[in-house]
């Protein structure tokens, strides 16, 4: 079984292949952990002169350098165990606790994309109300402008327009 320690993140180098796979967005995600419950999972360094090489990690060390930390809770490992990239074996409460936090964070976003969701949808109802309202204004003032002709002129009775067909010259 791997021992844990706390290490000072200033003595810490990141290989530079290690850098390039740097996410910002997982590094909020993990800040945000670490406010919440704290640092679960601890970093993998193995010793090289007077230095330790970032082995597994690398998120948590710049969410931990992100807030301010001076330390980093990891294990030390040597050079051939870096190279297997062992998986450290956790306990029960820790496990469960990731699990807690990983359904936490997707109620989260469930909840926001619910919000999202209710916002658009409430702007979608504005705007199918407008385009009702403008149907019906448009439909008014095509029923009233019926083969050009205002209210005003439009017969009111079939006699009416009886008389006015004969007046423009209608044959039946």
């Amino acid at each position: 079984m791997v021992k844990t320690e706390s290490f000072p993140i200033a003595k810490i180098y990141v290989p530079v292949k290690r850098r390039k796979s740097l996410n910002p967005q997982v590094v909020r995600e993990i800040a945000e952990s670490i406010l919440e419950i704290g640092q679960l999972a601890p970093i993998l360094v193995r010793p090289d002169e007077d230095r330790l090489v970032l082995v597994e990690g690398l998120h948590r060390l710049e969410a931990c350098k992100a807030l301010g930390e001076k330390t980093i809770i990891g294990c030390l490992v040597s050079a051939q165990v870096a190279r297997q990239k062992p998986r450290l074996p956790q306990s029960a409460e820790a496990e469960a606790e990731h699990k807690k936090m990983e359904r936490l964070r997707r109620l989260r976003l469930e909840k926001e994309a619910a919000e999202k969701l209710a916002n658009s949808s409430e702007s979608a109802v504005v705007l199918r109300e407008r385009q009702e309202s403008n149907i019906r204004s448009t439909s008014r003032s095509k029923s009233n402008r019926l083969d050009g002709r205002t209210s005003a002129s439009t017969p009111k009775n079939l006699s009416d327009w009886f008389t006015k067909q004969e007046r423009d010259g209608f044959r039946y």
